[in-house]
């Protein structure tokens, strides 16, 4: 079992900085236009011929009202027209991708997002997942990962109910904070009575797991506040907890500018939170995943982890990485073999194109040797802090000093500090290294620029 994570206050001031979650490698902003439908189609015959188990990911980009803090695309509307004439083409773009899979590929894993997919009523969402169940192979037993987002201030006990006969079997509940003055800075009023309903319902349902996301940083925040919110949440017990640290880039996300910078809390501030937090969870007995997600230990998140089997996509942590990820919606992300792409986050134009029965693909990324050779490495840094150098020299035919030469300073420069111990054979990330990791995987990123440390 890996050890517990260690705050070390000296690596974490020269080392910690805002960095990617290697959900996809190369990230994003590498993704370039020329990658099109074209290249998904010849990936999705790829995928059928070689009958590869599936991963569906639904974007449902709706909203009731606006959250401050919000990084994420969605769509603050009433319309629900609009919201009918979405699903209407979403189940077309549904047609257009599943034609070209093989009904033998089962789906694994399913994943509903946001936006707010309980934004829809209950009727669109049985009629969404009926088109889901008519076009891919939907399964049934205790082998599935189905989850779904859920916001509780816009869900019930009938909704828990509809969405477990739906067949997910997993929830992701939004919660952020607790606090009042907190949920008034970000617009998100959410009492602690509507979170415990919700969780209820998933335990009398018999969900298999519930994921709560907290997010600290937010304005109004304080250490102590934080640590409140923290201990009530633990104390429903959920499987998962995902601690989320706000990054406040209105110049990005126009909303966050109806934030007020003077109230957020500042570097010491998180940190305290953070350290705070970390000791919390700890002493609850939630195990760090890595990254922002904790687990209790007998989780399967925890229990891949220790399996050696925990794998890292598009949509995070995950043990079913072996899957083609298809991404159904506006802006939904696709993986298949070694392509990214996605579609295009204009609405309209996304409703258009599939209006003209096109697909919506407008940017993506064909990974080259090298870059599944750096994936592969970041994958399992993030997954179980270590690597064995020949897991990598023999299927890619290198040699580890050799290829990664013009980084091996740094990486020396990591072990001296004690954020990684380094030998000639292999790599690992240390207890105190463990909340750092994004630093070391950062080293292994050929596109980004060089890191530097204070």
């Amino acid at each position: 079992m890996l050890d517990a994570i260690r705050w070390d206050a000296n690596l974490i001031r020269r080392y910690n900085r805002a960095g990617p979650g290697y959900c996809s490698y190369p990230l994003q902003r590498q993704f370039h236009e020329d990658v099109s439908s074209f290249e998904l189609l010849h990936a999705l015959r790829e995928s059928r011929k070689a009958r590869r188990p599936l991963s569906l990911y639904v974007h449902l980009p709706f909203c009731n009202s606006a959250c401050f803090h919000c990084d994420r695309l969605r769509i603050v509307t009433q319309d629900r027209e609009l919201a009918a004439r979405y699903l209407h083409y979403l189940q077309r773009e549904i047609d257009l991708i599943s034609c070209h899979l093989d009904r033998q590929q089962q789906v694994e894993q399913l994943h509903l997002g946001g936006g707010t997919p309980t934004f829809f009523n209950q009727e669109e969402l049985r009629q969404l997942m009926a088109h889901l169940r008519q076009r891919f192979t939907l399964l049934n037993d205790s082998s599935t990962d189905y989850s779904i987002d859920v916001d509780p201030r816009s869900a019930s006990w009938s909704t828990m109910g509809l969405l477990r006969e739906l067949g997910f079997n997993r929830v992701n509940l939004g919660v952020e904070d607790l606090a009042p003055q907190v949920q008034s800075a970000v617009n998100r009023q959410q009492s602690l009575e509507q979170t415990c309903n919700l969780v209820e319902a998933a335990r009398t349902l018999q969900y298999r797991s519930i994921n709560i996301e907290l997010t600290y940083g937010l304005p109004q925040q304080t250490p102590e506040s934080f640590a409140h919110t923290l201990q009530t949440i633990m104390a429903l017990q959920p499987e998962r907890l995902s601690l989320r640290h706000y990054q406040h880039r209105p110049e990005r996300f126009p909303l966050q500018q109806r934030i007020n910078a003077l109230e957020l809390p500042g570097d010491a501030g998180n940190l305290a939170m953070l350290e705070n937090s970390i000791e919390q969870l700890t002493r609850a007995g939630y195990r760090y995943i890595g990254l922002e997600q904790f687990a209790l230990n007998d989780d399967e998140l925890a229990i891949a982890q220790e399996d050696g089997l925990l794998q890292r996509n598009v949509h995070g942590y995950t043990s079913h990485g072996h899957c083609d990820l298809i991404g159904l919606g506006v802006s939904a992300i696709s993986q298949v073999g070694d392509l990214y792409c996605q579609n295009t986050c204009d609405l309209e134009q996304y409703l258009t194109q599939l209006h003209n029965a096109q697909l919506s693909t407008c940017r993506g990324h064909t990974c080259s040797l090298d870059d599944r050779l750096r994936r592969h490495i970041i994958q399992r840094l993030l997954c179980e802090f270590e690597l064995e150098f020949s897991d990598i020299e023999k299927p890619f035919g290198i040699d580890f000093r050799s290829y990664f030469a013009d980084i091996w300073n740094d990486l020396q420069q990591m072990a001296n500090d004690g954020l990684i111990e380094l030998c000639d054979r292999r790599l690992d990330i240390t207890a105190s290294g463990r909340l750092l990791v994004r630093s070391v995987c950062m080293l292994f990123d050929r596109y980004r620029k060089p890191l530097t440390c204070a």
